[in-house]
């Protein structure tokens, strides 16, 4: 396990307890301040509202809105003031739904109680959580100085290879990697001071969404992933049984593509060519390619051959939008025109993005490098907004039948 997942779990379970912590001392003001519901002898009393679900549900819910907030995407480079404001308005969301969804059912002599109680609940919430956020903020930045970020200086002569070459090799650390600024990143606004006192700097692994878009994006992708599983399960059965008759071989195909911040991953197709097409030597798909089986062509043309990387997006090797992962073999050839192509590395790859749509099938090295250009300037203005409109473009080149 890896230090920013260890730090990611220790934030969740201080987050979950800490919720816990919240719903009980929530209950035990109703039963101190406002008149309960005595149960049977007196001996205990409680809110005439649900009390059992919410002290078995409420932890998860708060997790779920801290998770879509964002709080848990970066987990060393979180700053105080950071810790606060989103602690904050994640309160305010819980405290309110739990208002109306709970408490709004209770039985109450005053609409000032009612008032009193959602005050009171986002009190304890915003503050119980707030304090033990802090305290790990603190105790992890103390510890672990520098442990969020590694910083690369310019190679000597400005050689833009072994520039990139040390981006690519620090992507899999998580950390945020940060280059000291060229004459052009400063001309174009590209470069940031963070801290006063501090030079400029240019911070690659950035993103133009806010963190808890990017959750809310990597949300999206469980929730649409699962439900269209589900849904296509039948065309599943039937790809399955087309591609087993149509030719000898194994059913789905694997193979290893370069994932976010550049690790390998299986990506998973069924299988439209002859078995053993490549003959151990990976080649790109041509025109009327004679390894492409009958069936092969169909899938192909309705895109059906990449519905297993439905699977791909729900265990989080991919995303439904975002730059189609490549082999090794020919990202090497990509990077001898163009260096910089790590720097996708920063996003999960996806089943489709603004790139395949503008170029379509790559099969040469020269159209792969325009369609990098183009899923660059798409992580460049990334939004969901923008995904919304690629999955709808993409849906319709499914459905005229454009693949090949």
């Amino acid at each position: 396990m890896t230090a920013q997942r260890k730090q990611q779990l220790k934030y969740l379970f201080a987050d979950f307890i800490s919720a816990e912590v919240v719903w009980m001392s929530f209950l035990l003001f109703r039963w101190l301040v406002y008149d309960g519901r005595v149960f049977g002898n007196g001996a205990l009393l409680i809110p005439a509202f649900d009390f059992y679900r919410p002290l078995i549900l409420f932890p998860f819910v708060c997790s779920i809105i801290y998770y879509l907030s964002g709080f848990y995407l970066r987990p060393f480079q979180k700053k105080q003031t950071e810790v606060f404001l989103t602690t904050f308005f994640s309160s305010i969301i819980i405290s309110l739904g739990s208002f109306f969804v709970i408490i709004i059912d209770d039985q109450v002599t005053s609409y000032h109680r009612y008032i009193g109680s959602l005050w009171v609940l986002f009190g304890l919430q915003f503050t119980i959580t707030w304090i033990v956020r802090a305290i790990i903020t603190f105790v992890t930045k103390a510890a672990n100085k520098g442990l969020g970020s590694i910083r690369i200086s310019m190679p000597k002569n400005g050689d833009e290879h072994e520039l990139y070459k040390q981006i690519a090799a620090a992507y899999p650390s998580g950390k945020d990697i940060i280059v000291e600024p060229r004459v052009y990143d400063l001309l174009v606004g590209a470069a940031s001071i963070r801290e006063l006192g501090a030079g400029p700097e240019v911070r690659i692994t950035d993103h133009k969404m806010s963190d808890a878009q990017l959750c809310i994006k990597r949300a999206f992708d469980i929730v649409a992933s699962a439900v269209t599983m589900i849904l296509l399960s039948p065309v599943f059965l039937l790809l399955t049984i087309l591609v087993k008759t149509s030719s000898k071989g194994p059913i789905i195909y694997k193979q290893e593509r370069i994932g976010l911040h550049g690790i390998p991953f299986q990506i998973l197709k069924f299988r439209t060519m002859l078995d053993g097409a490549e003959n151990g030597t990976p080649q790109l798909t041509i025109e009327d390619d004679p390894r492409i089986t009958k069936v092969g062509h169909w899938m192909r043309k309705y895109r059906l051959d990449e519905l297993p990387q439905l699977w791909n997006i729900l265990r989080g090797d991919m995303s439904i939008v975002g730059p189609r992962p490549e082999r090794l073999y020919f990202i090497k050839q990509i990077e001898e025109k163009a260096p910089y192509y790590c720097l996708i590395y920063k996003i999960r790859p996806g089943l489709t993005s603004w790139g395949p749509i503008r170029v379509g099938y790559t099969d040469t090295i020269e159209k792969m490098v325009e369609r990098l250009n183009f899923d660059i300037t798409y992580m460049e203005n990334m939004s969901i907004r923008l995904d919304l409109k690629i999955i709808l473009y993409t849906i319709g080149v499914i459905v005229d039948g454009k693949g090949q």
